[in-house]
């Protein structure tokens, strides 16, 4: 029981995850503003929304990702290198698939919004390629997936960890060195060439903090309290994440003022990226209760619901781009339809066993020349008398 709980309350996670990055990818305007033509109570719908979807934010999905890859290395020990090549498999070739997919669908949207000429120059640009590979430029979603395979590179230290987990308090330290890093290269180095590359590598730098997290779960899942204790526990972890969502709400406050994001809130920086370790504590914490097993069957298409929700947001921008719809509307309108959409695109592409793999949900087909042209045995026949 105790097992069937714990795939139940990981896949509650991943769900979350998934569905998250729809809200929050559907509560900003066409330029990922908050809607700055619009007056503070117009924006207040939109904004409210997001403080609630961003609560989990793609690094969930590192935390989920490492602690399943550690998990995994306990129950059927492997190489460094064969766990390298299972990783590149799983993450990299679907990666490549949609990379080369989004580089040309974003000239659909493009071809909407007037600005054709200037995606097919970066189509064109083998610097912009570089991006969209070792970046994943090529959609704004996609960056997950390079960064997480980088960090899984570092999984011997994350393994640390779950022997000690006391060391995941590393993130701490990671998160604070990421934001005085951030805020000197944005503010003093954006003429050097390749600074995305520079403000990446600082992420992954200080983003091996959630590998460690991810590992000091784990320890903690070991150990975890049961009954009244883990009760006791649940409180404190929730209290901490109320306290964070008020500063969230602040956040929030400000921009439906201000009308932009205001990234010198620096409690606010804090509450953003400390909120998912917090909201898997919570379910960690409740893994032995009785959770929906609809949630199991659900969980397995989070990822096809993450790489593939762009696509409807674009066709919801274009559709209602010449609308003039109050920001609320167009908020709700947005996520009412990529969800349906995306999940109903999703559904028919896992049944569909020549491309489920590029989601997550098959294996990756395998090239046999003899399919293409089937061999035929030779008739041998007997010489006539």
């Amino acid at each position: 029981m105790r097992e069937h709980s714990r795939l139940i309350w990981l896949d509650a996670l991943r769900l979350i995850a998934g569905v998250s990055m729809v809200g929050l990818h559907a509560t900003a305007d066409p330029t990922g503003q908050p809607f700055p033509d619009a007056t503070p109570s117009e924006r207040l719908v939109p904004l409210l929304i997001r403080v609630v979807v961003y609560t989990a934010r793609t690094e969930l999905f590192i935390i989920i990702s490492l602690f399943l890859l550690l998990m995994a290395l306990d129950r059927r020990p492997r190489s460094y290198g064969e766990i390298i090549r299972e990783q590149a498999a799983r993450l990299l070739v679907p990666f490549l698939f949609w990379t080369l997919f989004f580089a040309f669908w974003n000239l659909i949207k493009a071809t909407s919004f007037g600005y054709l000429p200037s995606a097919i120059a970066e189509m064109r640009s083998p610097a912009a390629w570089a991006e969209y590979l070792l970046l994943g430029a090529v959609k704004y979603h996609m960056h997950f997936i390079p960064t997480l395979f980088a960090l899984v590179l570092a999984y011997p230290l994350f393994r640390l960890a779950v022997a000690n987990p006391w060391l995941g308090l590393i993130l701490i330290p990671s998160l604070l060195i990421k934001r005085e890093a951030d805020l000197f290269i944005w503010s003093e180095l954006q003429w050097l060439d390749g600074f995305d590359y520079l403000v990446r590598g600082i992420k992954l730098f200080t983003y091996l903090g959630y590998g460690m997290a991810a590992g000091a779960c784990l320890g903690l899942y070991r150990m975890r309290p049961t009954g009244a204790v883990a009760r006791q526990w649940v409180s404190v972890v929730i209290y901490l994440g109320l306290g964070l969502f008020l500063i969230k709400l602040i956040y929030t406050y400000r921009v439906a003022l201000a009308g932009d994001w205001q990234y010198n809130y620096t409690p606010a920086y804090w509450a953003d990226f400390i909120m998912p370790v917090i909201l898997f504590l919570i379910c960690l914490l409740l893994a032995d209760r009785k959770w929906p097993v609809l949630l199991s069957r659900l969980a397995p298409y989070s990822f096809g619901i993450y790489l593939t929700h762009p696509v409807f947001m674009d066709l919801a921008e274009i559709g209602l781009a010449g609308l003039a719809l109050h920001p609320g509307p167009f908020v709700l309108t947005k996520i009412v339809f990529v969800l349906l959409a995306t999940s109903g695109f999703v559904w028919l592409i896992g049944r569909w066993p020549t491309m489920a793999w590029t989601i997550g949900l098959g294996p990756r087909p395998r090239f046999d020349p003899g399919r293409l042209i089937p061999y035929r045995r030779p008739t041998i026949r007997s010489p006539k008398p």
